[in-house]
């Protein structure tokens, strides 16, 4: 299945809503730390529900465990400042969706790793600064998962 990422995740109920995600649709949720939060705090437990024992999330350290621990063969990195769009790939199994943290998204290095194929971006209308990260997230999971045909779903 694919695998989202959420590098230095700040907000509890944004990653609390990624483990409810990552449990209803098959993904595997990688976070990168450090992390803006403890992770039995009450406001990201209630954010994911009873989901957590039904999801797949790994905590890494850092980026370069992450990588180490996943050998990706294509990382697309989401941030405003991209031309491609999440609709014109084609994804498949395997692949790491990244996202940044919040309020600020993926910092430059981040952006700028050898591991990211490519930067991508959600279209919004001008002037708006960012998505929120779990809606975010749930878009482009949800637009992977379609194309290899909602596979293992109902």
């Amino acid at each position: 299945m694919f695998r989202l990422m959420f590098h230095q995740p700040c907000i509890p109920q944004n990653t609390g809503n990624a483990i409810r995600l990552a449990a209803v649709t098959g993904c595997e949720l990688h976070l990168v730390r450090p992390l803006g939060f403890d992770l039995s705090e009450p406001k990201l437990r209630r954010a994911g529900l009873d989901y957590h024992d039904l999801a797949s999330v790994t905590v890494h350290d850092d980026l370069e465990s992450a990588w180490t621990a996943l050998a990706p063969d294509r990382v697309f990195a989401f941030t405003a400042h991209a031309d491609t769009s999440y609709a014109s790939l084609e994804y498949r199994r395997g692949d790491v969706l990244l996202f940044g943290p919040e309020p600020t998204g993926l910092a430059p290095e981040v952006l700028s790793d050898s591991h990211v194929t490519d930067r991508v971006r959600i279209p919004m209308v001008p002037g708006r600064r960012s998505l929120n990260l779990a809606n975010a997230a749930s878009i482009v999971m949800y637009e992977a998962w379609r194309q290899i045909g909602f596979d293992g779903g109902v």
